[in-house]
């Protein structure tokens, strides 16, 4: 039985899936394939090469530095967040907490990586394929939020976060084979999500590239769409849904610490859920 995990991605609150994730590294809970969004690659990234604690270190100490992300980079660079930092210079070999590349390419599990591409605003799943030591471009490039970030050029192709592409891809999990799929929300499953923010940003983005920009708009109810597809689903006993019943107060780009460890906890208390599902099936 082929079990797949994904997870969404969300910016700081992804440390509410860093809980779970880590929880599923104390208790020897593994899975066959995995599909990350955003900072979600980047949990499994570091899930997969089995450094239980590297993602909280990233988003309770280093995320709280201005090299991380700042408005001074957005000065600079354009960028809110300096991933040449964050995927560079913290995680290359030589770097203050370096990814264990070695590990990750020997996992026998599989990792997807979703990115979108910004000039035809359609997903792109990178592979395992597309990584090498101290080469991390595809996180950067699923995690470049429109008009937050600048769009990450990879091989000539410019590339915006992840969810504008496929912000829940169940149906990709299923279509890779899985029998089963732990689907890591960041938000409470039954919030729905809002266009606001989104049309704000794809205002920003539409003269350059139009197509990324209407499928930002898009992006809410299809992330709606695709969670109603997983509560189905879920009640066939196909998926598992962990989400948090709160946020805690942390949002894609707050960096409150306590904010931020409390969701943390959450996560990992609700890991629990997983190690039930996964017996009962």
């Amino acid at each position: 039985m082929k079990t797949g995990v994904i997870d969404v991605g969300g910016g700081f609150r992804g440390i509410y899936a860093c809980g779970v994730l880590d929880y599923c590294l104390d208790q020897n809970i593994r899975f066959d394939l995995g599909i990350g969004i955003s900072a979600g690659s980047a949990n499994l990234a570091s899930f997969i090469a089995g450094q239980r604690g590297r993602n909280y270190t990233f988003y309770t100490e280093y995320g709280l530095r201005k090299q991380y992300a700042g408005v001074g980079n957005f000065i600079r660079k354009k960028s809110f967040i300096d991933m040449d930092y964050v995927y560079g210079t913290l995680s290359n070999h030589d770097g203050e907490y370096p990814l264990d590349y070695a590990v990750l390419k020997d996992n026998p599990m599989e990792f997807i990586v979703v990115a979108a591409d910004a000039v035809t605003g359609k997903a792109k799943y990178f592979d395992k394929r597309d990584i090498c030591q101290d080469n991390y471009d595809v996180f950067k490039a699923s995690s470049s939020i429109p008009f937050i970030c600048q769009p990450f050029f990879i091989q000539g192709t410019p590339y915006y976060d992840g969810a504008l592409g496929d912000p829940v891809p169940v149906k990709k999990a299923f279509a890779m084979g899985c029998d089963r799929v732990v689907l890591l929300l960041t938000r409470p499953e039954n919030v729905l999500r809002t266009p606001k923010k989104d049309e704000v940003l794809a205002a920003r983005i539409r003269k350059k590239y139009p197509n990324a920009a209407k499928r930002l708009r898009q992006r809410a109810a299809r992330y709606n769409k695709d969670v109603a597809l997983a509560q189905e689903y879920a009640k066939q006993g196909k998926v598992l849904i962990v989400a948090p019943d709160d946020t805690c107060g942390v949002s894609t780009l707050s960096r409150d610490p306590a904010d931020i460890k409390r969701l943390y906890d959450k996560g990992y208390a609700d890991g629990a859920k997983i190690k039930s599902f996964l017996h009962q099936n």
